[in-house]
């Protein structure tokens, strides 16, 4: 592992679950950790922002090494594993919470990210408009502990198996050259 400095990119590509269970695999990510942001609540709970009302969306807040990865690199894995046409949404799970979203924190990963989406528009990759909010960072909230690496101590659980699976091994397949040694 290198030693330089990490850096941070915060995501959200609906249940956090998912966006973990996905980032984890990828060479150059030193943690994963989920959470909420971009919400009004100062201190929101699971249940809470399940309900609707706290205007937080599910994240993971992402730290990794810029020598081994790069920010561009998670902005492609972060578009390849969620659809970011859906507002409010993905797949079954509905409401604001689940909400494409990029929190950048500062001003030359607000830019990476406008001009990917700005590119991936261009390049009609989907067939409905890119509705990924880009936004300042805020504050971070931890989820519960209980959320944390759920997908490897739950892989049986139904919903993992339904939808968490599907899209760790979408970024196991098309970032094979990318993953971490097992």
């Amino acid at each position: 592992m290198s030693s330089s400095p990490t850096a941070l990119v915060t995501l959200a590509g609906g249940c956090f679950w998912c966006t973990e269970a996905a980032f984890e695999q990828l060479a150059g990510v030193v943690s994963v950790l989920p959470g909420y942001m971009g919400g009004h609540d100062p201190a929101p709970t699971y249940e809470a922002v399940c309900r609707g009302g706290t205007g937080h969306a599910e994240v993971v807040q992402i730290a990794f090494d810029p020598v081994v990865i790069d920010y561009e690199t998670l902005l492609t894995a972060f578009f390849t594993i969620h659809d970011p046409t859906t507002l409010n949404r993905q797949g079954h799970d509905v409401g604001t919470q689940y909400r494409s979203a990029i929190f950048y924190h500062d001003d030359a990963q607000r830019a990476a990210a406008e001009a990917m989406i700005a590119r991936l528009t261009a390049e009609g990759v989907w067939s409905a408009p890119i509705v990924t909010e880009v936004s300042p960072a805020a504050s971070f909230f931890v989820a519960e502990a209980y959320h944390h690496q759920y997908f490897r101590r739950n892989p049986q659980q139904a919903y993992c198996m339904a939808v968490v699976a599907p899209k760790a091994m979408k970024l196991r397949r098309v970032f094979a050259e990318r993953l971490k040694a097992d």
